[in-house]
This record gives C-alpha cells, sequence and structure tokens, in this order.
C-alpha cells in the first residue's frame, strides 16, 4: 500500500515538474484520500486548485490546512489564511462576475473577517453589497478599504457611486475628484463626476470634461457609463455606439449561452418575456401595463421577469394582473436567470430596462430566447458583444423604434436590425389625476406666463438655460416652473438666473409628488420648454396627456427625437423646431401671442381623440404582427 502511494506521489510531482497542473492534482488527490491529514498534500493540492481555477476546492484545502495549523499554533497558519482568504474573494469575484451576489457577499465576508486588514477584501465586499442594493453596508466597506489603502483610485471611484445613491452629490463629486487626481485615465471616474455635476447643474469647465471623455471613447480607451453618455452634449450616434460596445466588451466576454430545452411538440403560442429592473411604482407603469394586459392570449403567453424587489405598489399588483407568468429574478445570477428563460421556453426576450439603472441586459448575452429585443427603456443601442468586425455580434437582435427617432441612414449607427411601429412609446389609456388646488398652493403667481420643464436636472444644459432666462426676460411676468430635483441644482441654477439679470424669485421649484398630483401641475402650467440632447420622454406624455403644449428641438440622436416623436404622433408637427434659433422665436410667439396658444391647446385636445398614443390596443395590435414576423424569420 506505501508503495502504491509513494509510486503514485512521484508520478504526480512528475507531472506538476512537467507543466500539466490538472493530471499531478489529481494524483495528489488519490494520495490525499488515503491520507487526509497530511497537511503538505493539502497545500500541494490547495496550490494546484489555484492554478487551475478550482477556487472552491482550494478553499477547502486551505480551510482544512488553517484549521489543523492554527490548532497546533503552527506560524505556517498565517500563510494558509491568506491563501484560503485568496481562494475565498475569488471566488466571490467568480460569483460577481455571474451576477450572483449574494453569494460573492457571502465569500467576500468571510475573506475580511479573516483578514481585516487586507483592503482588496474590502473593496471586493463592498462592490457585492452595493449590487444588492445595501449601500449603507457598502459605504462602510469601501471607507474601511480606503483607510488601508488610501491611493486606491477606484475606491474613491466605488464610495463616489454608493454616495450617489444615498443622495450626497457633493461627498460623491469630491471621490470622483480624489480618483481623479490619483488615476487621470479612470475614465468612467470622469463620467460619474460629469454626470453627477449634470444632475447639479454645475457647468463649470464642463464642456472640457466632455471633450475628453468624447476623446478617449472615440480612441476606444474608455468603458463608462452608456446611458450617461447619451446626456453629454454633443455625443453622437456613432459615438455611443462605440461607447456601448466597449462596455459589453468587458462585461459580455465572458457569458457563456445556456442550453435552450426544445418543445416536444409545436408550440401554439410565442412566449414573449418582458424584462425589467422596475415592475413597481415607476413611470414604467403609465406606459405599459394596460399593453401588457392588452395581448391576443390566443397566440401569445406573456411573462414578466422581474429584476426588482416587491415594493407591495399598486403599480405592482396591476403589474401582476396584466402578465400570465410573474417570475422573480432578483435574487438570482445573470447565468441563473437566462436559464430559467431558457427552461420556459421564452421565444422573444424584450429587456424594458436596458443600460438605466438595475441594468440585467447581460442576461441576453446568454441567449436564453431565440429572439431578443432592445425597447423603451434605453433610448438608443445596445451595441456589439465579441471581438473584431468578423465575430461581433448584437447584443440585442432588434431595437423598436419609429421612422422619426431612426431614419434608414441612421441605421449604420445601431448594432440591431430596427423594427418600425407609428410610434416607439407605448401608454395606458388612462392615468390618475388628483386635484391639488390652485396655481398659489404651488407658488405661483396667478397672473403670470408660466413656462415649465418638468425633465430632470441632468437633462438641463447650459445652451437650454440661457435660451429660458432670454425668455424670461422677453416675456413680463413670466416665470420658469422646475423639478426640485436636489438642492445644488437649486441654488446653482438660481445663481445663474441672478448673473444672467434674472431675479432668480422667477425660477419655480415643484418638490416630488406622487404622479397623480404631478399630473395635476400640468394644468397650471402654460407651455412646456423640452431639453436638448436629452428630451422629455413620460414626462413628454404626461404633459401631452393633461393637454400641455410642448415645445421641442429635433437633434440628431434617439434621446433627442423622442419628444419630436409623440408630437408627429399627436398631430403637432408645427411644435417641433429644428434649430434652437427656431425653437427660442416658437416659444416666444406662443408666450407673447395667446390667441396662438389658446388655438393651439384647443387642437391639443382634439387632436388627443384622434391620436393612438393613449390607445394600448391599437399599439399592441401594431407590435404583435412585429413579433410574429421575427420568429417566422
Amino acid at each position: 500500500m506505501a508503495n502504491d502511494l509513494n509510486q503514485t506521489l512521484q508520478r504526480a510531482q512528475a507531472a506538476q515538474n512537467a507543466g500539466k497542473p490538472a493530471e499531478a492534482l489529481a494524483l495528489y488527490q488519490q494520495v490525499l484520500a488515503a491520507v487526509p491529514e497530511h497537511i503538505e498534500l493539502q497545500i500541494a493540492c490547495g496550490n494546484l486548485c489555484v492554478e487551475t481555477g478550482r477556487f472552491t476546492q482550494a478553499a477547502s484545502h486551505f480551510r482544512n490546512v488553517f484549521t489543523r495549523l492554527q490548532q497546533q499554533r503552527d506560524a505556517r497558519a498565517n500563510h494558509a489564511r491568506e491563501a484560503l482568504c485568496y481562494a475565498l474573494s475569488a471566488q466571490g469575484n467568480a460569483a460577481h462576475a455571474q451576477g450572483d451576489y449574494k453569494t460573492a457577499v457571502t465569500f467576500h465576508a468571510e475573506a475580511t473577517r479573516l483578514n481585516p486588514q487586507n483592503a482588496a477584501y474590502w473593496y471586493n465586499l463592498g462592490n457585492a453589497q452595493r449590487e444588492l442594493g445595501e449601500n449603507e453596508t457598502a459605504l462602510r466597506s469601501y471607507q474601511t478599504a480606503l483607510k488601508l489603502d488610501p491611493g486606491d483610485a477606484d475606491a474613491h471611484n466605488n464610495l463616489g457611486n454608493v454616495l450617489r445613491a444615498l443622495g450626497r452629490l457633493d461627498e460623491a463629486i469630491a471621490a470622483y475628484e480624489t480618483a481623479l487626481n490619483l488615476k487621470p485615465d479612470l475614465y468612467h471616474a470622469l463620467a460619474h463626476l460629469i454626470h453627477q455635476r449634470q444632475h447639479m447643474c454645475d457647468w463649470h469647465g464642463l464642456d472640457m470634461q466632455i471633450a475628453t471623455l468624447r476623446h478617449a471613447v472615440q480612441n476606444a480607451s474608455a468603458r463608462i457609463s452608456p446611458f450617461a453618455f447619451l446626456a453629454m452634449p454633443g455625443t453622437t450616434a456613432a459615438e455611443q455606439l462605440q461607447c456601448a460596445n466597449q462596455w459589453n466588451a468587458h462585461f459580455a466576454s465572458a457569458c457563456e449561452p445556456v442550453s435552450m430545452r426544445l418543445p416536444g411538440h409545436a408550440k401554439k403560442r410565442i412566449h414573449v418575456a418582458y424584462l425589467s429592473a422596475d415592475f413597481r411604482q415607476h413611470p414604467l407603469a403609465y406606459l405599459v401595463t394596460d399593453l401588457l394586459a392588452a395581448h391576443d392570449r390566443t397566440h401569445f403567453t406573456i411573462s414578466a421577469y422581474v429584476a426588482n424587489r416587491p415594493d407591495g405598489s399598486a403599480a405592482e399588483a396591476a403589474f401582476k394582473q396584466a402578465v400570465d407568468n410573474w417570475v422573480d429574478i432578483s435574487q438570482m445570477s445573470d447565468t441563473q436567470a437566462a436559464q430559467e428563460m431558457a427552461d420556459d421556453g421564452v421565444d422573444i426576450l424584450v429587456d424594458l430596462t436596458g443600460f438605466t439603472q438595475n441594468s440585467r441586459s447581460m442576461i441576453a448575452a446568454h441567449r436564453p430566447a431565440k429572439v431578443h429585443i432592445n425597447w423603451l427603456g434605453y433610448p438608443g443601442t445596445m451595441g456589439n458583444i465579441g471581438g473584431g468586425m468578423l465575430n461581433r455580434a448584437p447584443l440585442f437582435d432588434y431595437l423598436i423604434a419609429d421612422a422619426t427617432l431612426i431614419t434608414p441612414e441612421d441605421e449604420q449607427h445601431y448594432a440591431e436590425k430596427i423594427i418600425r411601429l407609428p410610434c416607439y412609446q407605448p401608454n395606458n389609456s388612462t392615468r390618475l389625476v388628483a386635484k391639488t388646488g390652485s396655481r398659489a398652493t404651488h407658488g405661483l403667481p396667478q397672473d403670470a406666463f408660466v413656462f415649465c420643464c418638468f425633465n430632470q436636472t441632468f437633462k438641463i444644459t447650459p445652451d437650454m438655460f440661457a435660451i429660458w432666462m432670454q425668455l424670461l426676460k422677453s416675456v413680463p411676468h413670466s416665470v420658469l416652473w422646475l423639478m426640485d430635483c436636489n438642492r445644488w441644482a437649486r441654488a446653482n441654477l438660481q445663481a445663474v438666473a441672478q448673473a444672467t439679470g434674472v431675479d432668480s424669485t422667477r425660477l419655480i421649484f415643484a418638490p416630488r409628488a406622487n404622479i397623480d398630483a404631478h399630473l395635476d401641475r400640468h394644468a397650471h402650467a402654460d407651455l412646456f420648454l423640452d431639453t436638448l440632447p436629452y428630451n422629455a420622454h413620460t414626462t413628454a406624455s404626461d404633459a401631452l396627456y393633461m393637454g400641455l403644449p410642448i415645445v421641442t428641438c429635433k437633434g440628431d440622436t434617439f434621446p433627442a427625437r423622442v419628444a419630436a416623436s409623440l408630437l408627429h404622433n399627436f398631430g403637432l408637427d408645427e411644435l417641433v423646431t429644428n434649430s434652437l434659433e427656431s425653437y427660442t422665436r416658437l416659444a416666444m410667439e406662443l408666450a407673447t401671442q395667446p390667441a396662438q396658444l389658446h388655438m393651439l391647446k384647443q387642437k391639443l385636445v382634439q387632436n388627443a381623440q384622434s391620436s393612438n398614443l393613449f390607445k394600448p390596443e391599437f399599439f399592441v395590435r401594431r407590435l404583435e404582427p412585429e413579433y410574429q414576423r421575427i420568429m417566422r424569420e
């Protein structure tokens, strides 16, 4: 017996010396099975497991070694502990890469417990906690990591991310600036910095920062948030595609297709799965709930794959009522969720979130369905995956748009094939509106002309705000009614107004409110002023539903054409301009010619009866033939 073990051990050592770690590992483990208490064999097996990427087995070996050596008070216990932590960290990173953040937290937390002086373990733990939405605990993990290693630029960047999520925007800005001081080419920190400064309407030096970021994207040296990039003035559709491609190159590179379950018989209905992190109290609820319910169940099975945690809202209950299957994937990894969809026989996967907050779009990289569609949540291309032009494939097969948003000439800047509907945006047939009182209730002067813009403040650019100040100067007794998104934006906008000669009290800020109360606000405004390059989207359909005219300027990219698309569908092309000069001129005309504005409002009310914008049954009857067509193809 001993001779056999010695021979096996010699063969293992020979295989290891010959550079055959997998063969050596198998032989060492044969010996270890006979002498499980042999510490050196445990160490050898653990090291070979690390070398071959078998981190779960490595952790098991090193845990046994650490426990034994610690009991024996052997000085080698510290080395065993560090080897165990390394294996745990590798397991956590692998789980994180697969979107299994709960498991990642478990492994990283054990590593920090075993070695609380290692900054990298705290950093990894914070990353997983942040993905789970545990921002307060992630904040503490990052702060611990930075106490141990204050020169880690990535940790400062991610600290900024959780501070941003907690609403501490000024501290987030400081964290991003520290990260960039440490590492000037950390472009994702620059993208976060720019986007949060846009939220705060802090525009000093912003053009130069955006130019730097665009140059990095053009030269394929930046992996940054595609959503943040959309709202930056000057970015082109070609650059937005490049940005998405670079993002995917990092996140989709390790995604393998899941196994598809072949049906045992011909299916009578097409199984359409809608994926979203926003099946809750969210603007999505006012766009697609009626559409989901209106699908023809003789030809379609409709499922919701839910990436958000339940919020118990009426909107969530309505979503559940509108679909045939409600599948909670919020605790699943991307691979697990993709396999669930494949096992459920999904034919068409429609992602309603895209590259926005809490995105689960990398599920599509696992190819869980026959067809994958990008729609509604993200106003742009989701880009390609794969390396090189020959191996490149779109993350999503199709993008739902319309002729206003994407012309045939524009298609070269989109990875997806384009499905064109009469209008890309669906809407529920009705919206609840709560009466909120008079103008005085909202702090508005009774006899003033009320310009408004209820877009988020990151959409307001210096050029747009300069036009608005020009309008206030030119229209006596006028005010500008804006969303009160954060205290920094409010103070900055007031300061800019004052500096341009406009009394800052003419800016009125509307606090956040429930959607029914927010909708009623529109009744107290006279004219909605849209933004560029990121238009009003759901906010535009809110205004049209309430009979409030919108003046927009049609730009060159998807997010810059949404309001034009909605107005065209509503039969109000006269409110769409093609330059900021004509935008300013039209807004001035409508503000100073009451009869013209009155006629326009009457037309808006009349067109609401004939427009299909708020007729989900009409929308779904145009959508379903497209689903059937792409399944045939």
